[in-house]
């Protein structure tokens, strides 16, 4: 699978040369995220005390955001649409790979023209986007672990007072803790998943079957039989994806408020006194927040995502060594 693209000379330039074209545009896209981080600061301080700015200065900083939110979102598209290309072309690599492979073997393997067609298919699309999700994170904290670590000295721990880095800490402390409990909460879902696909192939491939020989082929018998099978994993698949779901949901929405939770308690002092932030500071400490945090936890918002391509991988793999098991000599 990464063989067939990235080690062959055919697949040079797209493998390498699109792989620094997406690199350097996420670099660009992650760089603008940290001036609108920058702009949302200045924003909402003016917002804050409106009485220190003109009607001007309001526009200004409006224009301000156009000139950096409309060159993000055009290279966002950019990005976009040569990625479907890059995902493509690394599914023709795979494809490509196996066809000879496969027409040489001495026995059907089963399931040889899902794994060639369709998993070939989904495996390239999912780590085309996850790939490129897991780059992008990389660069958000290179980018924003100093913004929030800055930050972090306005802002006291609560029970805890002054932590250099309070902010990144308690960022990293709840991803890790999410990730732990969400590993155990989806624990079995990679495997009901494979399980599911091959009840699904089998039940495609009996209808296949039953296009040219509906005689020995299709009966309804055999096909409620199969589909049974196919409805008791989707049970079981659905049953713990809602544990999942419920887990996840809760956690985000949680997630959403410890920023302010943490920070906000500064913004009200007693009457008389100067707040430790602004409002523009705390918007600033939420954005760098929910970047930083975001990417941590990467792996918990896609892990229904990471399931799939794991049971895909685990499929691909099986196809892999079934064709070096039965070539012929």
């Amino acid at each position: 699978m990464i063989k067939a693209f990235f080690g062959d000379k055919k697949w040079f330039w797209w493998a390498y040369g699109g792989l620094v074209f997406l690199l350097c545009s996420l670099y660009a896209q992650v760089h603008m995220t940290v001036l609108l981080n920058d702009w949302y600061g200045r924003f909402y301080d003016m917002m804050g005390d409106v009485s220190a700015h003109n009607l001007d200065q309001f526009w200004k900083e409006l224009m301000n955001f156009f000139y950096i939110a409309i060159p993000y979102s055009i290279l966002a598209s950019i990005t976009g649409y040569f990625t479907r290309h890059y995902g493509f072309a690394w599914r023709e690599a795979i494809t490509m790979s196996y066809l000879p492979k496969w027409r040489n073997v001495k026995i059907e393997i089963e399931g040889a023209s899902q794994r060639i067609q369709e998993d070939a298919s989904r495996f390239a699309k999912i780590v085309e986007s996850l790939g490129l999700q897991v780059a992008r994170a990389v660069m958000v904290l290179i980018a924003f672990l100093p913004v929030l670590w800055t930050l972090s000295s306005h802002i006291p721990l609560p029970y805890f007072g002054p932590v250099a880095g309070s902010l990144v800490w308690v960022a990293l402390c709840t991803s890790l803790g999410g990730m732990t409990i969400s590993w155990f909460v989806g624990y079995y879902l990679p495997k009901l998943q494979y399980n599911n696909d091959v009840v699904e192939a089998r039940f495609r491939k009996e209808l296949v079957y039953g296009e040219d020989d509906k005689q020995n082929h299709a009966s309804i018998p055999t096909l409620l039989e199969m589909f049974t099978s196919v409805r008791l994993n989707y049970r079981r698949l659905f049953l713990h994806y809602g544990y999942f779901d419920l887990w996840s949901n809760l956690y985000g929405q949680i997630m959403v408020l410890v920023p302010f939770m943490i920070a906000g308690p500064n913004l009200f002092l007693p009457a008389g006194t100067t707040g430790l932030i602004t409002l523009g500071v705390l918007m600033k400490v939420s954005n760098a927040f929910d970047k930083v945090h975001s990417s941590f936890s990467l792996f918990i918002d896609n892990w229904t995502t990471v399931t799939e391509l794991r049971s895909i991988w685990r499929r691909l793999h099986e196809f892999e060594r079934n064709i070096d098991k039965h070539q012929m000599t």
